[in-house]
């Protein structure tokens, strides 16, 4: 039985927990078979990301064409684009080889262990080329607090913040609570034609926490590829990265990886 195919358009991780190989992992856990196009190499370990060599945007450009062109892609995922003229490239490329493909954008801006990923001109060019192609964008709370430019302090302001998102143009929007301060874990999904909807998990207390936006992106749009409803999609990827977290296999001396084997 062919396998779904998902491309990802991110960000290499030498330590293996986020970024490319952790979506290779995801995708290949969830039975999709994995395509990438790589916008940077990064020198990184569990404590901290050391250096980062940003690909030319040619040749992420390039990447995108010869997966789609070829194989083809039942989904797509973006991560970590790192500059302007990555972004635009990647958007332009997208707009050009992958219509009717569902996109599934993480807004990197900052690593787990607090580098930044994403500058002004990068967050710009996502909002007015990127956004408006995406099936669903997936910020965590400093992610979103960033794109929409006030605090995100209550269940009313994640509220304001959904409909703020909305209106650059995606079809939905998944704000992550794994950043809040309460005892439970709250995913809220907003689209236009429906309620929001909430995701809830009692929060892990551990450092084993790097590349969980990565995972749930990539989870989600193997989901899409798969045929799976938009909130299906987003339920499985939640509980795919919860029991990932919970069994963690413990590594290195920071914010460790998730367990990606099959579930």
């Amino acid at each position: 039985m062919t396998p779904v195919r998902i491309l990802s358009v991110a960000g290499s991780d030498s330590s293996g927990g986020a970024g490319i190989q952790a979506d290779i992992k995801t995708a290949s856990a969830l039975g999709a078979y994995a395509m990438t196009a790589i916008t940077a190499i990064t020198a990184q370990d569990t404590t901290g990301v050391g250096a980062v060599q940003l690909a030319d945007s040619g040749i992420v450009a390039e990447q995108i064409e010869r997966c789609l062109t070829d194989i083809g892609a039942d989904a797509i995922k973006t991560g970590m684009l790192g500059s302007a003229a990555i972004a635009r490239a990647a958007a332009q490329a997208l707009a050009r080889y992958a219509g009717g493909i569902p996109l599934v954008v993480d807004p990197v801006m900052v690593s787990t262990s607090g580098a930044a990923l994403a500058d002004a001109g990068t967050v710009e060019v996502l909002k007015a080329d990127v956004f408006p192609r995406a099936t669903l964008i997936t910020p965590n709370l400093p992610e979103a607090e960033k794109l929409c430019g006030f605090p995100l302090r209550s269940p009313e302001d994640i509220a304001h913040a959904g409909e703020t998102l909305l209106s650059l143009g995606p079809q939905a929007v998944l704000i992550k609570g794994g950043h809040g301060a309460s005892d439970m874990l709250v995913d809220t999904l907003f689209t236009m034609d429906a309620p929001p909807s909430h995701f809830r998990a009692p929060r892990i207390v551990t450092n084993n926490t790097h590349g969980t936006g990565c995972t749930l992106s990539t989870a989600i749009a193997c989901g899409l590829g798969q045929g799976l409803p938009l909130a299906e999609a987003v339920a499985r990827a939640h509980a795919f990265v919860q029991h990932a977290i919970r069994t963690a296999p413990g590594l290195g001396k920071g914010h460790g990886p998730l367990n990606h084997l099959p579930q």
